[in-house]
């Protein structure tokens, strides 16, 4: 069953922040980036974007740049986990989901696969 539709001022918000994110991701050398929109398929939020870090040190220091840029513009993740190990980071934004995850931790959950009846969004093509 279809989940409805989200308010046209949800999904433009939400869409707003996956491209801060996905810019801020990127400039913090993050790889293998995948924004993924799972508002037909869950609840749990409106998108979901998955990407790599290096190594654990290297996840850690994304997920704080996240946050610390965004809350500089009054943005702040409702929780945020896995920041002491850093094989997993996870910054929750209720319509956005963060997850940067080592190279390691990401073949191994496969994360993509649990949302793969959601639609794969590139930011940059909606700029």
């Amino acid at each position: 069953m279809l989940t409805p539709e989200p308010s046209k001022l949800n999904t433009d918000e939400s869409r707003n922040l996956v491209n801060k994110l996905f810019s801020l991701i990127e400039e913090s050398l993050g790889r293998n980036i995948f924004v993924i929109d799972i508002r037909r398929v869950s609840t749990l939020c409106d998108f979901c974007i998955i990407a790599e870090g290096r190594v654990d040190r290297h996840v850690r220091s994304i997920a704080k740049n996240l946050e610390a840029t965004l809350k500089k513009e009054g943005i702040s993740p409702v929780k945020m986990e896995g920041l002491q190990e850093g094989n997993w980071a996870i910054l929750d934004y209720l319509n956005v989901m963060v997850h940067v995850l080592t190279p390691s931790f990401r073949e191994k959950y496969r994360l993509e696969r649990l949302w793969e009846e959601g639609t794969i969004v590139d930011p940059k093509s909606e700029e």
